[in-house]
């Protein structure tokens, strides 16, 4: 499969944080670049995300699978595969971190469009990954996320978890049918909050409902090749995707350069 393009065509100043961006992420947690990817890196992104869910499923049959509050996970070495909870077919949710499965993502991973504002938000040339997932959610069948932080899932794996910030890849037009994703604005000032008491295997990775304000949630409907920056700390979620539209996304995470990846804690520097 070709790889999908980098930014030879796009360097420059205008990828370079600017000062309305770096404020947004200051107050708000997240800032949004609008339609960074044309149609043909986006077919090429579609047929990626497709191949590494063939790929997944494959995998699967030699992977160790468990069961968290009825969702079936499987581990595959260091990969991660998510199920839906559909009753007909194995359908995936989330691949983390779905680039060692799936190659053609590797270029994407050195992608200026992604790597230079974020150089400028951590305020050095050199990054590494931390993590990357896929996130599918199908027509009809793409179940939502809970509102939770990324923070707390990798505080005790990670000394720096403030300096992991995601970048939000849209391979699909995302609206609130589809289930875009949604942010509570602001919430990324708290730090890290308390998860839900909730008698679940997963409620404590949920944040409490009381620590944040509802009435600053934001839809972000993106059209297609949006990127969408966001803080470890923001609380975000999403619906269930309740359209004929599939609602396909990746989301990267970055750190200062030097440092190992979430889960092969093996390095993977950044091309800047």
């Amino acid at each position: 499969m070709t790889s999908v393009p980098t930014t030879a065509a796009r360097r420059g100043d205008a990828l370079q944080l600017t000062p309305a961006e770096a404020r947004a992420w200051r107050e708000e947690g997240y800032f949004v670049r609008r339609e960074q990817f044309g149609a043909d890196e986006l077919a090429r992104l579609r047929d990626a995300a497709d191949a590494a869910e063939r790929t997944a499923i494959d995998a699967c049959a030699d992977g160790r699978s468990y069961l968290l509050d009825g969702r079936r996970f499987v581990d595959v070495g260091p990969v991660t595969v998510q199920f839906e909870q559909a009753p007909d077919r194995p359908v995936v949710k989330v691949i983390e971190p779905v680039s060692e499965i799936e190659p053609a993502f590797s270029a994407l991973i050195d992608d200026a469009r992604l790597v230079a504002p974020l150089c400028d938000l951590l305020g050095t040339r050199t990054l590494s990954l931390w993590t990357d997932k896929l996130n599918l959610k199908r027509p009809g069948v793409g179940s939502g996320f809970g509102w939770h932080q990324d923070s707390p899932y990798w505080i005790h794996d990670c000394a720096h978890v403030d300096l992991l910030p995601n970048v939000m890849v849209s391979f699909d037009d995302a609206h609130a049918d589809n289930g875009c994703l949604r942010v509570i604005r602001g919430s990324h000032g708290a730090g890290c909050l308390p998860g839900t008491d909730d008698g679940t295997q997963l409620g404590g990775f949920y944040t409490d409902p009381s620590r944040f304000d509802r009435s600053a949630e934001v839809a972000l409907a993106v059209p297609a090749g949006s990127l969408i920056f966001f803080s470890p700390h923001l609380v975000h979620g999403s619906l269930p995707n309740s359209s004929p539209e599939p609602r396909r996304a990746m989301v990267l995470t970055y750190q200062p350069g030097a440092h190992p990846t979430l889960k092969t804690r093996c390095l993977r520097p950044v091309r800047t």
